[in-house]
């Protein structure tokens, strides 16, 4: 696993969620128009496809 250095204003944890033929992650309505990075921490689980 690589190891990133990010400076911020907050964090938060949450998992990629299925949405058509793609994934999105959900944040708080007040981080509207603010720039925002995501970093994939695991490998996706293969199964969640499956069901």
């Amino acid at each position: 696993m690589d190891t990133f250095e990010l400076e911020g204003q907050e964090i938060i944890d949450r998992e990629a969620k299925e949405f058509g033929g793609s994934a999105h992650v959900t944040v708080p309505k007040d981080w509207r128009g603010a720039d925002v990075k995501v970093i994939r921490v695991t490998d996706p689980d293969e199964t969640d496809d499956e069901e």
